[in-house]
């Protein structure tokens, strides 16, 4: 199979998740009025003054979501080169204005990096990896757990097939943790792969980071993950106040872990990120569009909001500039 076909196969599924994600939201919650006036019915229940006090907070916590990767990343680049926080505030907006028009974020490092010396760029690739590690560890030791609680809590599974998901799942997020705090065996492995070893210079600014900085970075990580869970919290519990706190941050857990999974292109992640997270919520509300409204809205807040304040700073480029 040639380069060129698997990269055409490949855009050709992300095309078909995307069109059959539209398809099931169209049918399920637009053609199905039932969810949609009970969606109307929870808007006329709310109270606008509490509809304000969330939506400031939200805005809010998204600030200072960001406010904490950009401390982050100036934080991990002190490996490379001093930044100022204004500097990483340019880098890390001007990121996630190229993210929402690359496949998987992967735009996301060349923006930031386009802010660091040109001699550097290279390795803060590799150093954005290490601190995008932490946040990916997080997100699939938490949603390992939240998976082995799903399934005890809504899926009547045999006794031997519960145990069996349990052990995979603490495996699997042992698996993480370990290799997060250990990530010099990463970079050893790696340098022993005789066509990457040329590129050992790369791979070794990763190893520089010692038990006590994975720490320090994981720090960063949990307040994020922590910011932007509750965001999820607020609204949802806002439109509705039934779902217990702990479902809902459980659940929210598990649509981020298969969020994570899925191959995406942020400008049109909301159907696959919206059909995820209405599936999950199904078992504990039968009230849909209320679900896809709440993760649509963080989105838009979240991402987009930021992408558009970041295109201001793609003018401060400089892709031909050769000083150190």
């Amino acid at each position: 199979m040639t380069t060129t076909y698997k990269k055409l196969l490949s855009y050709l599924l992300k095309a078909t998740i995307l069109v059959l994600a539209f398809f099931f939201i169209y049918h399920q919650y637009i053609i199905k009025g039932n969810n949609i006036r009970q969606f109307e019915e929870a808007l006329d229940r709310l109270n606008r003054t509490q509809v304000i006090v969330v939506m400031v907070s939200i805005f809010a916590l998204m600030l200072s979501n960001w406010l904490t990767e950009c401390l982050k990343w100036q934080h991990v680049t002190q490996k490379l080169v001093k930044i100022s926080l204004w500097e990483s505030i340019e880098g890390v907006f001007c990121g996630l204005t190229w993210a929402i028009f690359t496949p998987n974020r992967i735009g996301e490092y060349g923006g930031r990096v386009m802010f660091l010396p040109p001699r550097k760029r290279i390795h803060g690739v590799f150093v954005m990896a290490v601190a995008g590690f932490g946040q990916n560890v997080l997100t699939n030791v938490l949603g390992a757990f939240a998976l082995i609680w799903f399934c005890f809590t809504f899926l009547h599974l045999n006794g031997w097939l519960l145990a069996l998901i349990t052990i995979l799942g603490l495996a699997f997020a042992s698996l993480f943790i370990i290799a997060f705090f250990n990530i010099k065996w990463i970079v050893r492995w790696l340098n022993n792969i005789s066509f990457l070893r040329k590129y050992h210079r790369f791979f070794d600014i990763m190893g520089e980071y010692g038990f006590k900085e994975m720490v320090n970075i994981m720090y960063f990580c949990i307040t994020r993950f922590s910011i932007f869970s509750f965001q999820y919290y607020l609204v949802i519990h806002l439109l509705i106040p039934t779902i217990p706190f702990i479902d809902v941050i459980l659940l929210v857990f598990i649509v981020f872990f298969i969020q994570s999974a899925l191959p995406s292109l942020d400008l049109l992640d909301v159907p696959v990120r919206a059909t995820a997270a209405a599936t999950v919520f199904a078992y504990v509300t039968d009230q849909q569009i209320a679900i896809i409204a709440a993760f649509s809205s963080i989105w838009l807040i979240n991402l987009i909001i930021p992408a558009i304040l970041g295109s201001v700073f793609i003018f401060k480029l400089k892709f031909f500039d050769r000083s150190v």
